[in-house]
């Protein structure tokens, strides 16, 4: 019988000094033990093979150590190698997949009651906790809010979402990080030391990079390669195991797609499909290198970090071959056809498109190239112009935008402001309803009025002498026909819903002040819902029209047959392009670039 111990059991953290990538965790659980500020109830969240597990039962030795509570006790403590063991009567570990029914939680809220056997505390370590049903959740809610003295509870998950809210209200909650990939590389090297085998350190930094932050990922794939090769480990032997594509090959199709070499991007692509390899993974690696050449130029430090020096050189190399914005554009194309990738049986063809497309974002010339060359063409006699609008120097940056909306037609809006500036034309508007008031010099007759007879009867003929005006107003009104139609369509503009009732009725009559509508004789609903709600609105409407206050009358008769009014036909958006087109200094650039104006 084999007493062979893998490397992930076998180089299992047993102090908190080996928890790897989680400093600000076991930082905060050392402290709580020292100043004994220990809570009942914590949860640990994070990806797998992150230290969740192996946390918790670190935490649960530190406080059930002889003489603990203790942050540094000793791992070879008889207390401790029971509870490493999985023989501890005080430290219960429940698989949370296993047992998520109501009836084991009654269980443990039985069994909770009693006391330790020889520890302080007992601690319950429930791990998928996210798999416990709806009612097990609620069946524990009561006991992780209250818990006895001597209970504590250590929950792990991975998915925390699934996790009830009212379960993480009551626990502290630690989130664990992905393990950085040279931490993970130099603990490989540690145990290839340990074990007595040569592992190379791009080997190393391949097995780190293909575990993706997990730890026991990293351990259980250098356990599979010592048993494939022995006592050396290259990184040919990782990329062939496991089907991963070098930095190299990753760099080099990058700068193939970056130098816009169609054959070479293609042969890479066809020689590492034809190699077995993971299509899929290349392109996550390829979106991966290319998101390092965006963040190199945004903070070196960041990737100082991460990559290993022979990586950094491959990045540091190929970062000043394309600009920021293009880096954008590759990532946001690539990762669109990575998540297409997914569900397509014909993986090779779906990647051979994304890196042709990929190329062809590269040779298309963006707007601020495209507006840089302009600025440049303008620069001399155009000069004058440009000076109306924003300086030359903010149009890199800000005069896409203004440039789009058709710089000609800003030119010409630009001198309108100052001519508008004569407000004085708000003076004739007065004087033209002065001059509609003075020619009621009805005060003058009056004296004399007043002057020849002394009787009050003068103040009778003001009135008709204010309705004379009227009957002239309405002899200019337009036809009743026109007038109808004007209604109709300003009311359509204004409240199309009104207007579907209004056109049952029609226009027959203008009688000076009074205009009225008449419908046929089963319109009654019609009639009471416009005067009802809408009268006001309408005879606005046509006072508008007409300039002089008017009253509706809304009449049922026989014989009413409404006509119809043609609606107008929409106009067509002016495109704001055309303009932007038609710059002869467009057609210019465009010339030169021997290119053509996409909408995207």
């Amino acid at each position: 019988m084999s007493n062979y111990t893998v490397f992930a059991r076998k180089y299992r953290p047993q102090v908190f000094v080996d928890v790897l990538g989680q400093e600000h965790i076991t930082r905060t659980l050392r402290n709580a033990i020292d100043q004994n500020r220990i809570a009942h109830a914590y949860i640990f969240v994070g990806p797998r093979g992150t230290g969740k597990t192996s946390t918790a039962r670190i935490f649960a030795k530190a406080l059930n150590c002889t003489g603990g509570p203790k942050a540094d006790f000793d791992p070879e403590d008889d207390i401790c190698q029971e509870i490493m063991q999985g023989r501890s009567l005080d430290v219960i570990e429940i698989d949370g997949a296993s047992n998520n029914g109501v009836e084991q939680v009654r269980e443990l809220r039985e069994n909770v009651q009693f006391a330790p056997a020889r520890g302080r505390y007992k601690i319950y370590i429930i791990d998928e906790v996210h798999m416990l049903s709806t009612a097990a959740f609620n069946a524990l809610l009561k006991t992780l809010e209250e818990p006895p003295a001597h209970a504590k509870f250590l929950l792990a998950t991975t998915d925390v979402q699934k996790v009830l809210p009212t379960i993480l209200s009551r626990c502290q909650r630690f989130d664990l990080r992905r393990i950085p990939t040279a931490t993970i590389a130099s603990h490989l090297q540690f145990i290839a030391g340990k074990e007595g085998f040569i592992l190379d350190p791009a080997a190393a930094d391949a097995v780190a990079r293909g575990a993706e932050g997990g730890l026991r990922d990293a351990e259980s794939m250098l356990d599979q390669l010592v048993a494939f090769c022995g006592d050396q480990i290259t990184e040919q032997d990782v990329l062939n195991v496991f089907g991963f594509t070098g930095v190299q090959v990753v760099a080099g199709l990058c700068e193939a797609i970056l130098r816009a070499d169609a054959p070479a991007a293609l042969g890479a692509i066809h020689e590492q499909a034809e190699a077995g390899k993971d299509l899929s993974r290349l392109l996550s690696d390829l979106i991966m290198h290319l998101r390092n050449l965006l963040v190199i130029k945004a903070d070196r430090s960041t990737l100082e970090a991460e990559l290993s020096p022979e990586a950094l050189g491959l990045v540091d190399a190929q970062a000043g071959l394309v600009s920021s914005e293009k880096l954008l554009d590759l990532i946001e194309q690539l990762a669109g056809a990575e998540s297409r990738m997914k569900w397509v049986p014909n993986k090779k063809m779906h990647f051979e498109v994304a890196a042709i497309r990929a190329i062809q974002i590269l040779q298309t010339a963006t707007l601020t190239e495209v507006l840089d060359t302009l600025t440049e063409l303008r620069g001399g006699p155009a000069a004058p112009t440009m000076a109306a609008k924003p300086v030359s120097p903010a149009a890199k940056t800000d005069s896409p935008a203004a440039k789009t909306d058709s710089p000609p037609a800003k030119a010409v809006a630009s001198p309108r402001p100052p001519v508008i500036a004569p407000k004085s034309e708000p003076v004739p508007k007065p004087e033209a309803p002065k001059s509609v008031v003075e020619p009621a010099p009805e005060p003058k007759p009056m004296p004399v009025a007043a002057a020849a007879p002394p009787v009050p009867t003068p103040p009778v003929p003001e009135p008709p002498a204010a309705e004379p005006p009227k009957p002239p107003a309405a002899q200019d009104d337009p036809p009743i026909s026109k007038l109808w139609e004007t209604l109709v369509q300003t009311v359509r503009k204004n409240r199309p819903l009104v207007s579907n009732w209004l056109e049952n009725a029609m226009l027959v009559a203008n009688e000076g002040n009074v205009c009225v509508l008449a419908l046929a004789p089963d319109q009654n609903i019609t009639k009471e819902f416009l005067e009802r709600d809408h009268l006001t609105f309408l005879q606005e409407t046509i006072s508008d029209i007409l300039g002089r206050p008017i009253k509706i009358r809304l009449e049922l008769r026989e014989g009413v047959v409404p006509v119809s009014i043609p609606k107008p036909e929409p106009e067509k958006p002016k495109d704001p392009a055309e303009d932007f087109k038609n710059d002869p200094l467009i057609k210019k650039a465009l010339e030169i670039f021997k290119a053509d104006i996409q909408t995207v």
